[in-house]
């Protein structure tokens, strides 16, 4: 619930229940002290005959007080004479409220309470128009103001002079019962108020406050550097809201600082393989420079391998260097791309012609097969393409532990894109790293390789490229058997109807190259270190090129 609803609701709340409650509870209270009056009066009235004023409840217990007199005084004569009598009569029936006043020959011969002055005038104004007016229930006001109420009846002493009995009561005072009920009415009141308040200041207290003071903890520990913990939200409104935003915030900089620290890890860690990857070779040309700069290298065979072997390591070095370069442009995403059109079929099978030379010299069985049709294209840059089959070869070959190694290329149609499957027969990856080998960083080895090399960046930079293309990579491994990785580029789709006339302009040409290509069976190329044989078959839509690439052995 929204706060501004909670403001709104504890308004209306604190005015609604207090007038609720205060409306139960005074009903509750007037039958209680009604109750109350009503036996220890002795009346008989309703409820409602005594509001809005008393002058009902004081008129009932004057009749009650005035004929209970008279039944007195019939049965005994003597009552009117005995002062005393009368006294003990008064206090027991007449209590604190009513007034008993006996004339004798219009003369006041008992009163029950001290007459006030305006009292004994109005008796001796009113008395004679009171007896002629009176009965059992009637009363008459005697003061001006209508402040005295009287009842008044006749009687006789023992002997035989006249008696008149009032019975005199102000209706100006209050019940001490009606009081209480008063006092008992403000009581309520200031405490259904007091609960009501308590009650919706705790509410709003436990959405405001409280969330609040959690925030204000979160901070402190934020401050010390303590981002190891959780800031729920109890509610959901505004302070809910912020909870849930200022955990987002919490996660947002652990995140940044673990980023952080695992951005500080990988650094040391690249600096510590650059280290190692470039104190191998710069080693071994000092070495072999060393060695002509002595005379070591005293025959003309001996020189010119060792300047190919400094020449070679010089190479490596490049490439690291290179590679380190490109590194740096993936962080700060910089890749300089050159994104064209590209035929597959011609485009890999370049490729693949290049990385078979490479192979070649290394002794390595290196196959090719094309199963995409030869007019599928592809929008990528051929460059960077170059290099993620050229780092997943590298890194295929730092990790063979047969005598016999081959690494298969094959080129699939899957619909809308064209798949590249690499496969070798190394010594295969663990289930459990396969995921994370695409990671910067990351190595299958618990231990450096010095032997293998390599800075833990090409597989990163593989993912890292295609990603940007479109695409994806992944891979799947057997331990003992080998690993293929696969990788998939989006073909590129042309709008016929715009380039339909530009196709038919083309078509004369196309037929003329797919001639030239279909005349071309076998192509035989010679290298310095191993022999090349492409042999290519377009007999049907999809071409299958192989290209086998053996090594001679290398004469000392």
């Amino acid at each position: 619930m929204k706060l501004k609803n909670k403001l709104i609701i504890s308004f209306l709340m604190i005015m609604a229940i207090p007038l609720f409650l205060f409306c139960v509870f005074s009903v509750v209270l007037v039958r209680y002290q009604f109750v109350i009056i009503q036996n220890s009066y002795g009346v008989s009235a309703e409820l409602t005959d005594f509001f809005p004023n008393n002058n009902k409840l004081f008129s009932q217990l004057m009749n009650n007080v005035q004929l209970k007199l008279q039944d007195e005084i019939e049965e005994d004569s003597q009552l009117l004479e005995d002062k005393k009598m009368l006294e003990k009569y008064c206090e027991k029936e007449a209590g604190e409220f009513i007034n008993v006043v006996v004339l004798k020959d219009e003369d006041i011969y008992y009163s029950y309470k001290p007459l006030k002055q305006e009292e004994i005038e109005a008796i001796e104004r009113e008395s004679q128009e009171i007896i002629d007016a009176a009965d059992d229930t009637s009363t008459v006001y005697l003061s001006k103001e209508n402040t005295i109420l009287g009842k008044a009846a006749d009687s006789k002493f023992a002997d035989g002079s006249r008696a008149q009995v009032y019975t005199l009561v102000k209706v100006n005072q209050w019940l001490p019962e009606l009081k209480q009920l008063v006092v008992q009415f403000v009581l309520a009141m200031i405490f259904i108020l007091f609960l009501t308040a308590c009650i919706f200041t705790t509410w709003i207290y436990r959405s405001v406050v409280q969330p609040i003071k959690e925030l204000r903890l979160a901070t402190e520990k934020i401050k010390s550097g303590n981002l190891d913990f959780l800031v729920t939200a109890a509610s959901n409104d505004e302070m809910g809201q912020l909870c849930t935003d200022f955990e987002k915030m919490r996660q947002r900089l652990k995140e940044s600082a673990e980023e952080k620290i695992r951005f500080d890890n990988e650094n040391r860690e690249l600096i510590s393989n650059i280290s190692h990857d470039l104190k191998t070779p710069i080693t071994s040309i000092k070495g072999y420079v060393e060695g002509i700069m002595d005379g070591v290298a005293d025959t003309p065979e001996k020189m010119e391998r060792y300047l190919k072997t400094v020449y070679n390591k010089a190479n490596d070095m490049q490439r690291l260097i290179d590679e380190l370069t490109f590194y740096s442009k993936i962080d700060t995403n910089r890749i300089p791309y050159n994104f064209r059109k590209i035929n597959v079929s011609d485009y890999f099978g370049d490729c693949a012609e290049e990385v078979g030379l490479d192979l070649g010299a290394k002794n390595i069985v290196f196959q090719y097969a094309n199963y995409v049709d030869e007019q599928v294209m592809v929008i990528a840059d051929p460059e960077q393409i170059r290099r993620v089959v050229n780092n997943i070869i590298s890194n295929s070959c730092k990790y063979f532990d047969k005598s016999q190694c081959f690494i298969n290329m094959r080129i699939k149609d899957v619909g809308d894109f064209i798949q590249v499957e690499i496969e070798d027969n190394g010594k295969g990856i663990a289930t459990k790293d396969i995921p994370y080998i695409f990671d910067r960083f990351y190595r299958t080895d618990s231990s450096r390789n010095s032997a293998k090399g390599g800075s833990g960046i090409g597989l990163s930079i593989v993912r890292k490229i295609l990603e940007d293309h479109g695409g994806k990579v992944w891979a799947s491994s057997k331990e003992g058997t080998g690993t293929v990785v696969y990788f998939v580029l989006r073909k590129y789709q042309e709008n016929v109807q715009n380039v339909e006339s530009a196709e038919a302009d083309d078509t004369d040409e196309k037929t003329k190259v797919k001639e030239a290509k279909t005349k071309e069976q076998k192509l035989t190329k010679e290298s310095g270190t191993g022999k090349v044989v492409f042999t290519q078959d377009n007999s049907s839509k999809n071409s299958t090129h192989i290209m086998q690439m053996r090594g001679k052995e290398r004469k000392e």
